[in-house]
C-alpha cells in the first residue's frame, strides 16, 4: 500500500493584510470530474457571488482547456457578485481540484491559475482537502482544523490535517499507487465477478443478472459486448455501484464481500493517516465523503464504524454532506487568518442552500 506524505499544507494561517485599507477576499474553487463550483467571499466570510460550471479533467483535455472551464465559472461568480456588491480585490485564490493528486501537480496547476490573474496569492490542493475542511465544523475545527477525511466517489482518496498545517495524503493514482475501490473500482469488480459467474469460471452471484438488467439487457455477455463496442459508454458503469449495494443488501455473498473489502480499504487509509499524524490516540473526527460514503449504505458504513472502533477507538466517524466548495472557502479564510465569525458566516450561507446545492451536514456515524 502506498504511504501518505507528510508536509506543510492547508490549515496554516497567515495574518490578515490591511495596510492599504483594501478588503481582502477569497475566490474559492472546488472542481471535480463532473462539475466546478466557484464562490467569491469577503474577508468577513460573506458570500458575494457564486457559479457552477463543468467538470475539471486536465488529464483528458489538457491543463489550458481544463482551466478555461474554471475560468467560465469564475467569471460568472464575479458577475454574480457585481450585481449587488462592488467587486473586492481578491487576496487569496483557494482551489481544491480533482486530478491534483501529487504535490508537483498542485504546483503546476497553481502556476496555471496564477497566469489568469484572479488574485494575489494562489493555492491549489487536491479536492479531498475541501471535503475534509468542510466537515471540520465550528464545534471541532474552525479554530484549529484537525482530522482525517476519506473520500469515496468515482475513486478513493484520503487526507489528514493538523492545526499547524501539516498534512498526510496518498498519491491516489489507482492501482498504480496501491488503491482499490471507489465507485469505479466497485463497478469494475462487480462486472468481473458477474462475467465469471455467467460463464462458469467463478462463484454464482445475483450480480450476473442484476447488472445487465440495469441496462435492460438479458445477459452479461450482452452487457460486455455493449460496453466493449461503445454502445453503452464505459463511464456509465458507475451506475452499477448502487446495483452492487442492492444485491449485497439481499444477502448475496459475492456482492457482500466487495462491500466488506471497501470498508476495509476506507478504514486502512484512515488509520494510516491517523498514525502518520500521531492522532491514533486523539479524539478527532474521521470524515467520510463522496457519493459512495454519503449514500450511507448500512452494510458499508456500519462495517466502517465497527472496524474503526477497533483500530482507532477514539476517532469519531462522521458522514459529510456539506458542499465541498464550503471547504475551499474555509481554507481560503484560514489562509487570510480570518476570525471565527467569518467562518461561521460562510457556513451559514452554504448551510441555507441559497445556491440550490442542498444543506451542508455532518452526521455522526452510528
Amino acid at each position: 500500500m502506498s504511504q501518505p506524505q507528510t508536509a506543510p499544507g492547508p490549515g496554516a494561517a497567515s495574518p490578515l493584510p490591511g495596510a492599504e485599507g483594501t478588503v481582502p477576499a477569497v475566490l474559492a474553487i472546488d472542481a471535480g470530474n463532473s462539475k466546478t463550483d466557484a464562490a467569491l467571499l469577503g474577508a468577513d466570510g460573506s458570500v458575494m457571488g457564486t457559479a457552477r460550471g463543468g467538470g475539471f479533467r486536465p488529464s483528458a483535455v489538457g491543463v489550458r482547456t481544463a482551466v478555461d472551464v474554471l475560468a467560465d465559472a469564475v467569471s460568472r461568480a464575479r458577475q454574480d457578485a457585481a450585481g449587488s456588491h462592488p467587486l473586492p480585490a481578491v487576496q487569496q485564490v483557494m482551489a481544491c481540484l480533482a486530478n491534483a493528486d501529487l504535490p508537483v501537480e498542485e504546483e503546476q496547476l497553481a502556476a496555471a491559475l496564477a497566469e489568469r490573474g484572479w488574485g494575489k496569492d494562489v493555492t491549489v490542493h487536491n479536492d479531498t482537502f475541501a471535503v475534509l475542511r468542510a466537515g471540520l465544523g465550528a464545534q471541532h475545527g474552525d479554530a484549529a482544523p484537525c482530522g482525517v477525511a476519506v473520500v469515496c466517489g468515482a475513486g478513493v482518496n484520503c487526507a489528514g490535517m493538523l492545526p499547524d498545517g501539516r498534512t498526510a495524503r496518498f498519491p491516489a493514482l489507482g492501482r498504480l499507487s496501491g488503491d482499490w475501490g471507489g465507485g469505479g473500482g466497485l463497478a469494475d469488480e462487480a462486472l468481473w465477478h458477474a462475467a465469471r459467474a455467467e460463464d462458469g469460471r467463478g462463484a454464482a452471484t445475483a450480480l450476473a443478472t442484476a447488472l445487465p438488467a440495469h441496462f435492460e439487457l438479458a445477459s452479461m455477455y450482452a452487457l460486455i459486448e455493449a460496453l466493449h463496442l461503445g454502445h453503452i459508454p464505459y463511464a456509465r458503469r458507475l451506475e452499477l455501484t448502487p446495483v452492487l449495494f442492492k444485491v449485497a443488501d439481499g444477502g448475496d455473498a459475492v456482492a457482500s464481500s466487495l462491500v466488506a473489502r471497501m470498508a476495509e480499504e476506507v478504514v486502512t487509509m484512515a488509520t494510516v493517516a491517523l498514525r502518520r499524524l500521531d492522532l491514533l490516540d486523539a479524539d478527532v473526527p474521521v470524515l467520510l465523503g463522496g457519493g459512495v460514503l454519503a449514500a450511507a449504505h448500512p452494510l458499508l458504513n456500519d462495517r466502517i464504524g465497527e472496524l474503526l472502533a477497533r483500530r482507532a477507538p477514539r476517532a469519531v466517524p462522521r458522514v459529510v454532506h456539506a458542499r465541498p466548495v464550503l471547504g475551499a472557502a474555509l481554507l481560503g479564510l484560514d489562509a487570510l487568518g480570518a476570525p471565527l465569525e467569518a467562518h461561521a458566516r460562510a457556513r451559514r450561507h452554504f448551510e441555507h442552500g441559497r445556491d440550490g446545492g442542498g444543506h451542508s451536514e455532518v452526521k455522526k456515524l452510528h
